[in-house]
């Protein structure tokens, strides 16, 4: 019974749900004691005989006491007014420090900040992420005097005269948020200025975020957006006695917009998304069992936090795409990852208000496009494949580019066609012959194997001026269609059987050698799954006996091409992996920090940034997950076993199950997806989990050095926690003096010489500074 009655407490406190449930009092306990009872455990007796507050066990948070001055309460309020300030300030001072230094593209600045000037120059291009990241940077180089001009050509490439300020500033600006957002969050939840100031140090003064958050990249954007989402969800929480009041409004719409920029920014917003989603169920799940809510007033409940946390960020989320593409609307290197459709609503391109018969007819000359990213065109040449690749005859690739080479001339089954004759249309099912129109050979397979995939047949030119074999026939199918439905240019996605061998058209993506002058192989699969690789649509065509019709008329709506380039990205990301020779970062390599990231130089001539994380801040935080889980388990056993806990005992027990079971859980979701993730993956990819397990290090700390209270005196106990604290952060401040080169540059010898300024530093041999 001691046992459950404990295991109730532990529960009654645990903060998740909105409002406590109303306890009944035992019988016979009259409203006199609980008060005698609340005031024994507000005092004690001290040596002397006089009464002093009993620290811990009077207020439902973690090493805090309620005051009972109101100066000493003002008192506190301004110490942890100061504390934060502090923070802030070495926050910001820590991530602005040679902010221009070094004045030359390091790393992945050569991608985004080249998409911030195609967004300055309204040019479209593609990229695995949404685009709400690269926006905010363009948007910051526009409004700081950058025009766009500088063509972030490969690492190394100096600024020169060009203004790279305030891209660089942006990012840095809202990196530096990340520690005093961090220490409000661990503040909020454990009501421990202790474990704020500790997960705040540790922030403040990693090399790793510090890296990050000084160059043009979407990192700093990110985790801003997600510190930006658990500070508001967290803040949301402590409303909960005030339902529907203004600042509840205001922290639960600000948790969406937060949630919007996270996904806006970066597909892994869908692990905090994830994480206030589950916040959110258990939070309603203990509101429908508040007896006294009534279920209208859940019902109201609920509601909100469908228009907070779904509609609101949904909206925002797709209102951030309607931006890009109203700015985005000049023809770029984007456009062969879209469809044609897609393209013909791009100013410059040659889709661009053209006009066109609508239908596919016999006699037409067409291209024809693959539908997978950078497919590619269906192309030819003169070029023979080389001896030993299949057999010896004219190349058929996928070519990347407008090109004549790519024109086909469609073909009726007999090869005859009347020039003189009404226009016959093309239909679903119809069987032609596709002959090239520069060289008259018709496309062509057969049973040899094709060149790079070895499973799939070879495609070729074969015949002359339109005469060849059986092998040359290919039955028209429009994917979805039914016999007769007729195809259509740029809407229709057609494929291409060949009725000898059974197989259909296809593109593998492979890049062929220098003898396919490094176009894309076509090959023929015997796999008749319906993938892009083996879909293609209809872009140009031209016939004079059909009348044209203006391509405005088939441009996507907003919502198809919303959803195409989502299912582009999507592809795009599953794509890629890792190229011969590439170092392909593990995700159990993360938080050992097993390995960094070049930023910027190689060897003892050049300014070298080498991303690495503090390594006494991670493997203090690696070490406070086992800690923490080991803590957990204690108070697990001790609560099961029915031993007697004092007020301050449960209140520990309640802070880490309650908000550091919430930061584990924020790890564990910004962490273990990446084992199942097939495409390539950096260091980097760890840093918003270690947001989380920073925070869970700070709460692990506190409550560690809070449990000294149950076991010393109160002279020994605050010596040692004061102690503990100071220790804690020279730590972080000395190994932050002796790695801080990692971050704002280095020069001269590289670690392992012994006349380098980072000698005797190389704590593991996978280190590459």
């Amino acid at each position: 019974m001691e046992s459950k009655e404990i295991e109730q407490q532990w529960s009654k406190k645990d903060g998740f749900t909105l409002r406590n449930r109303k306890t009944v009092m035992k019988m016979g306990e009259t409203n006199e004691k609980v008060t005698e009872n609340k005031l024994k455990l507000m005092t004690r007796k001290t040596s002397d005989g006089s009464r002093e507050q009993q620290r811990g066990d009077t207020h439902p948070f973690n090493g805090t006491t309620k005051p009972i001055l109101g100066i000493k309460g003002r008192s506190e309020n301004a110490s942890k007014r100061a504390i934060y300030l502090v923070v802030v300030v070495l926050s910001f001072a820590t991530r602005f420090y040679k902010i221009l230094e070094p004045p030359h593209i390091c790393w992945d600045e050569t991608h985004f900040g080249k998409m911030g000037s195609y967004y300055i120059n309204r040019t479209f291009f593609f990229d695995v992420h949404p685009p709400l990241g690269k926006m905010l940077i363009g948007l910051a180089g526009y409004m700081t005097g950058y025009d766009g001009t500088f063509p972030f050509g490969k690492p190394g490439d100096k600024y020169e005269h060009h203004i790279y300020w305030g891209m660089r500033g942006f990012c840095a600006f809202l990196g530096s948020f990340l520690p005093p957002f961090a220490y409000l969050t661990v503040l909020s939840l454990s009501q421990s200025t202790t474990a704020a100031l500790i997960s705040a140090c540790l922030l403040i003064f990693d090399t790793g975020c510090i890296t990050l958050s000084q160059y043009i990249l979407l990192d700093p954007i990110l985790m801003f957006f997600i510190m930006g989402s658990v500070l508001s969800m967290v803040q949301f929480n402590q409303q909960k006695d005030r339902p529907f009041s203004a600042l509840w409004w205001f922290w639960l719409l600000l948790t969406g917009t937060n949630l919007a920029g996270a996904l806006g920014v970066k597909f892994v917003g869908l692990f905090i998304i994830l994480l206030v989603g589950l916040n959110t169920v258990s939070d309603l799940w203990g509101l429908l069992g508040e007896l006294e809510v009534s279920m209208v007033e859940f019902g109201k409940h609920l509601l909100a936090r469908v228009f907070g946390l779904i509609l609101l960020p949904l909206s925002l989320y797709i209102t951030i795409f309607a931006v890009h593409f109203v700015i985005l609307n000049k023809s770029g290197p984007g456009d062969g990852f879209f469809s044609s459709a897609f393209q013909s609503r791009l100013i410059g391109n040659n889709l661009h208000n053209a006009s066109m018969p609508e239908y596919l007819a016999y006699g037409s000359v067409i291209t024809v496009k693959n539908l997978r990213i950078a497919g590619g065109y269906l192309h030819s040449h003169w070029h023979l494949y080389p001896e030993g690749v299949g057999a010896r005859q004219q190349q058929v690739t996928a070519y990347l580019h407008k090109d004549q080479n790519n024109l086909w001339a469609v073909r009726r089954l007999d090869g005859a066609d009347d020039p003189s004759g009404p226009p016959e249309l093309v239909r679903h099912g119809d069987i032609i012959q596709l002959e090239h129109k520069e060289t008259t050979r018709n496309l062509h397979s057969h049973l040899h194997e094709a060149p790079l995939t070895k499973k799939h047949f070879q495609v070729t030119g074969y015949g002359i001026n339109g005469t060849g074999d059986l092998n040359d026939l290919w039955q028209v199918e429009v994917c979805g269609g039914r016999k007769g439905d007729l195809i259509k240019v740029l809407r229709s996605k057609v494929r291409f059987l060949h009725r000898s061998t059974g197989c259909v058209l296809y593109s593998s993506g492979k890049t062929l050698p220098k003898w396919g002058w490094e176009q894309v192989e076509v090959s023929c699969s015997p796999y008749l799954k319906e993938s892009p690789n083996s879909q293609w649509n209809i872009e140009d065509h031209i016939n004079p006996k059909l009348p044209n019709i203006s391509l405005a008329v088939l441009k996507p709506s907003f919502l198809e091409i919303l959803i195409e380039s989502h299912i582009v990205m999507f592809r795009g990301n599953s794509g890629l992996k890792p190229k011969d020779n590439e170092m392909n970062s593990k995700p159990w390599h993360w938080p050992i920090n097993y390995q960094g990231l070049r930023f910027s130089g190689v060897n003892e001539t050049e300014y070298r940034v080498y991303l690495l994380g503090n390594p006494v801040i991670w493997w203090m935080n690696l070490l406070s997950l086992g800690l923490y889980a080991l803590m957990v388990s204690v108070a697990a056993v001790v609560i099961q076993r029915g031993v007697p806990l004092g007020e301050k005992s449960l209140e520990l027990s309640r802070v880490l199950k309650g908000p550091g079971g919430t930061l584990l859980l924020g790890w564990l979701l910004h962490y273990v997806p990446f084992y199942a993730m097939g495409r390539i993956l950096y260091y980097h990819h760890y840093f918003p989990a270690m947001l989380f397990s920073s925070m869970l290090t700070g709460v692990t700390w506190d409550t560690l050095l809070q449990c000294c209270d149950l076991l010393l005196p109160p002279s020994t106990t605050c010596c040692l926690q004061r102690g503990g604290l100071a220790l804690l952060i020279m730590a972080c401040l000395c190994s932050f003096y002796l790695f801080h080169p990692l971050s704002y540059g280095m020069k001269g010898p590289l670690a392992d010489k012994p006349d380098s300024p980072m000698a005797g530093l190389k704590w593991m041999d996978t280190w590459e500074f």
